[in-house]
């Protein structure tokens, strides 16, 4: 079973040593637990994490993700798909259009032979799935709520205290904490941030009609307005506002609320009969340049957080979790060490500069308001729905399975 350890008073000859120690325990940091139980069953591991055991349950109003075919094959092999899939809603096709414009595509599951492009699922879904399973291991210590205060690098491992005054050491740290990541600060790695001046609106909307497991991405002269399928005939909607506007956005009644996403989107979708809770938050891409340090490497948000558009953030994180998880259950006795966090480093780098050069190229593109840009994003949305060809990197890379995928 899992255990949580209490470590206060210990003494520099009581450090308690992990092969392994993830800073944050929230789904990239648990995803990596996981992965790590059942790839490197050998490892001693800790997850400290700042937030005490009180995840909320799932409700109308809950935070949705988009997870690729190719994340799902990962989930997979990490031995908790089975337990997520009745929770999950299939995307079967993609439709993605600019508005006002005739540019336009369409991916179909049926065209690419796939059981389906993706799955949507709430997050409270995957972390009591994640904590349940989590909690059946016995190579796993959780140390909550608690956070890394101090980092004392040595020869062969990070000395570690926390903010109760305790202390312990790790072969590897890796910094799993989201994209304001404290410990990523203590290790001196740097991050770049560069705002959108966009702000994303989510919203779970009630459809009138059934959703038929379409997917939309449309385009606006200020951004994209996202439609992902749920369960029990819901949409998660992520709209992209100029910031002056998400305050009026997050005021209006729910009736208002609705009429506008509605103008906003048109009726492709259907008629949106009720909405959620709705959040607001500013976009901005952070990336740091560097993916590891001395006996420390990070993942997900802490490594690169991005705007929402295409839905690529945690599928780019569960292809850390999975690169990183194989290194670690390939290498020797050594458990970060520099030749095994360069080649993670390395086998991270193209993936990572792919994603984030297509998400950011696809903001400003879109959200160009020059006529000319206009007509050659809109040529370019046209020649993919009439060349096979030109469409499959899109697919490609919407389905998560990057360069190793070709069409059969």
């Amino acid at each position: 079973m899992t255990e949580i350890l209490n470590l206060s008073g210990t003494t520099p000859g009581e450090r308690p040593h992990y092969d392994v120690v993830i800073a944050g325990g929230g789904m990239a940091g648990s995803m990596l637990a996981l992965a790590l139980t059942q790839r490197c069953p050998e490892l001693k591991l800790a997850i400290v994490e700042q937030q005490a055991d009180s995840a909320p349950k799932a409700s109308f109003d809950s935070r949705s993700i988009a997870l690729s075919a190719g994340s799902v094959q990962l989930l997979q092999q990490f031995g908790i798909w089975e337990r997520l899939a009745p929770f999950g809603c299939p995307i079967m096709d993609i439709a993605v259009s600019d508005r006002g414009h005739f540019g336009k595509t369409w991916l179909s599951a049926a065209e690419y032979r796939v059981p389906a492009l993706g799955q949507v699922i709430e997050v409270e879904h995957i972390g009591a799935v994640l904590a349940a399973q989590l909690a059946a291991s016995s190579q796993l210590t959780r140390l909550q709520p608690k956070h890394i205060s101090a980092i004392t690098p040595s020869d062969k491992a990070q000395q570690i205290r926390l903010n109760d005054g305790s202390e312990l050491q790790a072969s590897l740290l890796v910094i799993a904490e989201g994209g304001q990541s404290a410990t990523r600060q203590l290790v001196a790695v740097p991050q770049h941030e560069t705002p959108y001046e966009q702000t994303a609106i989510i919203a779970n909307l009630a459809l009138a009609q059934r959703h038929q497991n379409k997917a939309f991405e449309r385009f606006t002269e200020h951004g994209p307005i996202a439609l992902l399928p749920l369960t029990a005939n819901r949409y998660s909607l992520v709209w992209t506002v100029p910031p002056a506007e998400a305050d009026a956005l997050l005021a209006l009644s729910e009736p208002e609320f609705l009429a506008r996403v509605q103008q906003a989107f048109g009726y492709r979708a259907g008629v949106f009969s009720g909405c959620g809770k709705r959040v607001a938050y500013p976009l901005v891409l952070r990336q740091s340049p560097q993916v590891v340090s001395h006996r420390a490497a990070l993942l997900g948000n802490s490594l690169h957080s991005l705007h929402p558009i295409a839905g690529q953030g945690f599928n780019l994180a569960l292809r850390d979790i999975d690169s990183l998880s194989m290194l670690l259950a390939q290498g020797g006795s050594d458990v970060g060490s520099y030749a095994q966090l360069r080649q993670y480093e390395q086998a991270r780098q193209a993936d990572m500069q792919r994603v984030i050069w297509l998400t950011d190229a696809l903001v400003r593109t879109f959200s160009n308001r020059s006529r000319l840009v206009a007509l050659a994003r809109n040529l370019g949305l046209f020649a993919m729905l009439m060349c096979d060809d030109l469409k499959t990197p899109l697919a490609r890379q919407t389905m998560g399975f990057g360069a190793q995928y070709a069409k059969s």
